[in-house]
């Protein structure tokens, strides 16, 4: 049975507050002529541009929409079937009223206002995967608004739906975030910071929260965004993250609790961490806790042995320590901050950087991180389990090479540690 339905999505970026309403008129324009030599039709493979940009801007912004295009379609596995048609808008006074006259009302209010509005009309479900839909976007040009909605575009395209609004909205912040080559953050200074300025916000408050919209504001975005990109990113949730999201893609019945309730505890703590380390260049697979190491308490006579990597964040020693006993450390191999950077030992450089040091986990709670380097014996601040890793910049890990093997020992108990056990 034929089936048609006409999806909206209206978003403003930055400063520019809430939409008064989502529920519009809807009005697809026929093919618009360009009546002033400022507007001008681009084509690329996958889109039809309509702007006022210069031609070097437009050549830009459609190398940049391809580029972006191609990374969605290799991750959710389906190739765009159709152009996207966009008009994007530098200056409306470069738009002659002629033109403007012919264009979407919904589309030109969403753009007016900073902006932008992707329209999908779906005609119907031919089979499998076969839609039958087409999808045109407004769009400001500043804030990759464009590539934002050509993510809604290219879902209603392919799918026919772009999920719940936590889901969509995340995975278009995530999307034109992309970036060839690259998987660390690649959010504005202004999201960062405004995330890092807040008490995170309640993962259920993201995905269960039904007066949340499309187009509400852009600190809901940033949530949405972060969650988003932690899942897809980090090697403890990214395998069930794409299926959840082609499930919801589909209308299927799944949540992010039917799939993620028995992990809450866990990503709950790595969201957590990810906002308070967060900085350009994250990489969320290169600080996925390890869940599975398995601890013990030392003896005099039992030892803890790690392989540490500079590349790598919190990483798991193997002991379980406590406040009070001092403990003994063997160290060798050599890492570096940098493919060309000289070689260090744990004890690192002259200003500490690229020093071992470590960080208490107990009951999901982390303890301010301490120096250990390369001293022949240590003691812990708190009790519990003894995470270690290279000092570096969170942005920075990438780049880092090399393996140092760790080797702890306890060397005498303490008053405190005796009367805990």
């Amino acid at each position: 049975m034929l089936r048609e339905s006409i999806v909206l999505h209206l978003k403003r970026p930055c400063l520019f507050g809430i939409l008064a309403s989502l529920l519009l008129p809807l009005f697809v324009p026929a093919h618009v002529s360009a009546q002033d030599a400022k507007v001008q039709l681009y084509k690329s493979r996958n889109f039809q541009l309509m702007t006022d940009l210069s031609k070097d801007e437009a050549d830009e912004l459609l190398e940049e929409l391809e580029t972006m295009l191609k990374l969605v379609a290799d991750y959710w596995g389906r190739r765009n079937r159709k152009p996207i048609r966009m008009f994007v808008f530098d200056d409306f006074a470069n738009w002659p009223q002629e033109q403007i006259a012919k264009l979407s009302p919904d589309g030109l209010q969403s753009v007016r206002t900073g902006g932008g509005l992707t329209i999908t009309q779906v005609r119907g479900f031919v089979g499998g995967p076969k839609i039958d839909s087409d999808a045109i976007v407004y769009a400001v040009s500043q804030h990759k608004t464009p590539q934002h909605e050509a993510i809604h575009a290219y879902c209603g395209i392919n799918f026919g739906s772009t999920g719940p609004v936590w889901y969509s909205e995340g995975m278009a912040e995530v999307g034109k975030y992309f970036r060839a080559g690259e998987r660390g953050v690649n959010a504005s200074e202004n999201v960062i910071n405004y995330l890092q300025s807040q008490e995170p916000k309640a993962l259920g408050a993201i995905v269960n929260n039904p007066l949340e919209q499309t187009g509400d504001s852009w600190q809901n975005y940033a949530w949405r965004w972060v969650l988003c990109h932690m899942l897809g990113a980090n090697k403890n949730y990214s395998a069930r993250f794409k299926p959840l999201g082609l499930a919801l893609l589909a209308d299927r019945k799944v949540s992010f609790d039917s799939v993620y309730g028995a992990q809450a505890e866990e990503i709950e703590f790595e969201y957590n961490i990810f906002l308070k380390d967060m900085e350009p260049g994250y990489r969320c697979d290169l600080c996925s806790w390890d869940w599975k190491a398995k601890f013990r308490v030392l003896s005099e006579r039992s030892t803890a042995f790690s392989k540490i990597r500079a590349d790598s964040g919190w990483q798991a020693s193997k002991a379980k320590v406590f406040a009070g006993d001092t403990y003994s450390l063997k160290t060798e191999k050599e890492w570096t901050l940098s493919k060309e950077g000289p070689l260090l030992s744990a004890a690192g450089d002259e200003n500490g950087n690229g020093q071992l040091i470590g960080i208490i986990f107990d009951d999901y709670k982390l303890s301010e991180p301490f120096e250990i380097g390369g001293n022949e014996t240590f003691t812990v601040p708190t009790s519990g389990e003894l995470f270690l890793r290279c000092h570096d910049k969170w942005g920075e890990l990438a780049d880092n090479k090399g393996v140092i093997d760790v080797r702890i020992g306890l060397v005498e108990k303490g008053e405190r540690s005796e009367n805990s056990r």
